[in-house]
């Protein structure tokens, strides 16, 4: 680092939930960024993208890594692989490789965000994320092992959780994990504790719990978000008969959390999660007016909300396998069958009241088509083990590359022109859906395109099993759209299409 230069932290997971709201604290604190991600496109629509180094690189690249961490004082270390089969020896080879490429590359700091944990034995979640941290302090560079239990902010797993079993179930049957102590920490004093551990000295190599000022029951958290969020007090019937498995079905039906992330948060309830210790406090002062407690880190989060100033969502991070490709335009190209369904309509109403709907498709505006057909499809996503149409999105008016929107992915946005999303439902084959607003004539041309590439015959047979359904699905989308703008006269109306081609 030369004389006067800031330092320079690399940050991985800078797509996810904490990362992407960690990049910008570390800027507005004078530190440079350069981020490591395997999809930069979905970076490229973040308010911070012109004030970042990124570069493209697979966590298990360890000579990616190593050229990413070439000049870097710091590494953040802020990605797990929750939702693949086998996580736990996935992270294991990928911090392993990360810690080599530190060593090697002269990084002096490595800065690892993981979980509260008691001795003892311990969920297949907590374990893993033990076991990141103890693998990352034998790497050989000074390491920050910050352990914090449930995050409480604007659009993370666990206040989502939090948010809509209270919400929803103004009486429930409660398992005894509910009983368990819980040490909650807010989004912010999480994000405090990690810009600062960029500047502990080298001879700090340790693992450091982090919690909130507040210790109490899961119980006690549902009571408290109901009073501040003036919902009636909470009716609770304690069970014992209620496995962890048995509560993230049901939390898979009640809150928009898969039960791929569910499952693992419920799992590291059944333990105690207190911190045992705060040494932090030795090292890193207090945020400024203390550590927010647990009433008001629900009340900013809940306010965000309101505002439409939630910054990162849970779901912002895609599961390691999830294509991220263009999408095909030439049928040879996935060396067998495209089946597209192709919709037009011209309108008088303006492009900008086109695009308006469009961009604020999903969530609670829905999909401007058939309800029932929508949710009927999302429930059979859950029970397959899918996300489902309860995702939302992460603002209710404006989208970005990357964004998760429901059961798609923002793949492509062109401000005002064009919309393609990437389909995350489980699904025999791979699912894009574009729509296109273009100016024509004084009014509006708006192009509807479905695509679909089959995964061998089931692929096929899904796709004229639901081929029927298109015009009610498709179709009532194109009308609605343009309703909502500005119902178009009748001779306006453009050329439908719907075609398969091989």
């Amino acid at each position: 680092m030369g004389s006067g230069e800031s330092k320079l932290c690399l940050v991985t997971g800078a797509t996810g939930y904490v990362g992407g709201r960690l990049v910008p604290q570390l800027l507005v604190n004078g530190y440079r960024v350069r981020c490591l991600v395997r999809t930069p496109e979905k970076l490229r629509d973040v308010p911070w993208r012109d004030q970042v180094e990124v570069v493209r690189g697979d966590l298990f690249d360890e000579d990616a890594v190593r050229a990413a961490c070439d000049g870097a004082d710091v590494l953040y270390y802020l990605v797990h692989s929750l939702q693949q089969k086998g996580y736990g020896d996935l992270d294991r080879r990928a911090a392993a490789g990360a810690g080599r490429a530190a060593r090697q590359a002269g990084v002096s700091r490595i800065v690892y965000l993981g979980g509260v944990h008691p001795a003892g034995k311990l969920s297949e979640h907590l374990r893993s994320r033990a076991e990141v941290g103890e693998t990352l302090l034998r790497s050989g560079v000074p390491t920050a092992v910050l352990q914090a239990a449930v995050i409480i902010g604007s659009g993370s797993a666990s206040f989502e959780m939090l948010r809509y079993l209270t919400e929803r179930l103004p009486a429930m049957v409660t398992p005894r994990w509910v009983s368990n102590r819980v040490q909650p920490i807010a989004v912010r004093d999480v994000l405090h504790y990690l810009v600062a551990a960029a500047d502990l000295p080298g001879e700090v190599s340790r693992a450091f719990d982090i919690g909130g000022p507040d210790v109490l029951t899961y119980a006690q958290m549902m009571r408290t978000y109901a009073a501040v969020a003036g919902l009636p007090r909470r009716v609770m019937v304690p069970v014992r008969v209620l496995s962890p498995e048995l509560s993230s079905l049901w939390i898979d039906i009640v809150t928009p959390v898969p039960r791929s992330i569910g499952v693992p948060l419920i799992e590291s309830l059944i333990n105690e999660a207190v911190c045992a210790e705060h040494d932090i406090d030795d090292h890193i002062a207090r945020p400024e007016g203390g550590l927010t407690g647990l009433a008001d880190a629900i009340a900013l989060a809940l306010r965000r909300i309101q505002r439409g100033e939630v910054e990162t969502r849970w779901s912002d991070a895609s599961p390691v396998s999830a294509p991220w490709e263009p999408i095909p335009s030439d049928p040879a190209w996935s060396g067998g069958t495209v089946y597209r369904d192709v919709r037009e309509r011209v309108t008088d109403a303006p492009p900008e009241a086109v695009w308006r709907v469009v961009e604020g498709i999903g969530g609670r505006h829905g999909w401007y088509s058939f309800p029932l057909a929508w949710a009927v499809r999302g429930w059979i996503d859950r029970l397959l083990g899918g996300v489902g149409l309860r995702r939302g999105r992460r603002d209710p008016q404006r989208l970005r590359t990357g964004d998760a929107l429901d059961w798609w992915r923002v793949e492509e946005l062109a401000e005002g022109r064009f919309l393609r999303l990437r389909a995350e439902m489980k699904v025999p084959g791979r699912a894009w859906l574009e729509l296109s607003v273009e100016p024509e004539d004084g009014g509006t041309r708006y192009r509807q395109r479905a695509v679909f590439i089959p995964h061998g015959l089931l692929g096929h047979l899904y796709w004229w099993a639901v081929a029927p359904f298109h015009g009610l699905v498709f179709g009532g989308m194109v009308r609605r759209i343009l309703g909502a703008a500005g119902r178009a006269p009748a001779g306006k109306r453009g050329a439908t299409s719907a075609e398969s081609l091989r």
